[in-house]
């Protein structure tokens, strides 16, 4: 069930980059062919249902004016999927009452679910529906509770709660960052303060101390650092460490700096120091994970204090 639902539930969970379009410009029965264009006329309506070009049967319950979404926006959805009177899927019990935010992608096949999405508008609910068979031909596997060949259909209740743009969605993230960044800010001064530290300040808000600094090389870009660390929230839990056995991973932890394998804080705060370095990364949220935990023991938006050791700097291959 888990794959079916995966990529029929949420498919659009990933997506390319694309613009919103004038809803009432065109009909929505002639939804975008992930494939081809296609102008066959739509299916006449069949007990209050209609079939897109491509196959995709639907009913508008709540039709308003307004700009659908196209392929490329991040759009919010409330959506529950149905079978006979089983709920399969609801974002509602998945996420405690939010909603599923993703970026809108091209349907994987003809008929599929996503198309349905950019029949609707901001306020707009509908009804998407897909044959049993159908779904069990594209996943390539029956799951026990499917009726082959008995015309079992599988039920999408939908409603549109936001639609943005990729240029909007961009913006609001760097309006949330620049906000996100004063926040830490204050909140590492005042923590400064209070703990009597006299931390440096890097041009993109990481602050670092450095404890004793060490006689060998210092990294550049494209190196492989070799560390040992431990890292805590602000309230002085720790959430990860190679020093502590109780984490499972007590040998130093090699990565190339600065490509991006890890977190931006890392990146730049190891080029600080020279082998045999040891010192404190104050890292802001926006450097670190963002809104996006990895972990319980990591809450979203989390300063992350890591103490290092920069063990060995090995040269990238020339």
């Amino acid at each position: 069930m888990k794959k079916t639902l995966s990529v029929l539930c949420l498919a659009a969970l990933a997506g390319t980059s694309a613009s919103a379009q004038s809803k009432k410009t065109t009909n929505k029965n002639s939804a975008p062919n992930p494939s081809a264009a296609v102008t066959t006329a739509p299916a006449a309506p069949a007990d209050g249902f209609s079939k897109s070009p491509n196959g995709l049967e639907y009913k508008m319950i709540k039709d308003l004016p307004g700009t659908t979404a196209k392929y490329g926006d991040f759009i919010s959805v409330h959506l529950i999927s149905k079978v006979d009177d089983s709920v399969l899927f609801s974002t509602r019990q998945m996420m405690n009452g939010n909603t599923a935010d993703f970026q809108l992608q091209m349907p994987p096949t003809r008929g599929d679910v996503t198309e349905g999405f950019t029949f609707m508008s901001v306020g707009d609910s509908a009804i998407f529906r897909m044959s049993v068979d159908s779904i069990a031909k594209m996943s390539g596997q029956a799951l026990p509770w499917m009726k082959l060949g008995q015309g079992q259909m599988i039920m999408y209740h939908v409603q549109m709660v936001s639609i943005k743009t990729a240029e909007e969605k961009q913006k609001e993230a760097a309006a949330a960052a620049a906000a996100q960044k004063a926040t830490d800010d204050k909140l590492l001064q005042e923590y400064f303060a209070k703990n009597n530290i006299k931390a440096t300040k890097t041009a993109s808000g990481l602050y670092y101390t450095i404890k004793k600094q060490g006689k060998g090389v210092a990294p550049q870009k494209g190196d492989t650092v070799v560390a040992n660390y431990t890292g805590k929230t602000m309230n002085g839990e720790t959430f990860d460490s190679n020093q502590d056995p109780k984490f499972n991973h007590v040998e130093p932890f090699p990565f190339p700096v600065g490509a991006q394998r890890v977190i931006a804080g890392w990146d730049e705060g190891f080029l600080l120091f020279k082998k045999g370095s040891t010192g404190t990364l104050y890292i802001p949220s926006t450097l670190a994970y963002g809104a996006n935990s990895p972990s319980p023991a990591i809450p979203a938006n989390s300063i992350l204090i890591f103490d290092v050791e920069l063990v060995d700097v090995k040269p990238a291959k020339k």
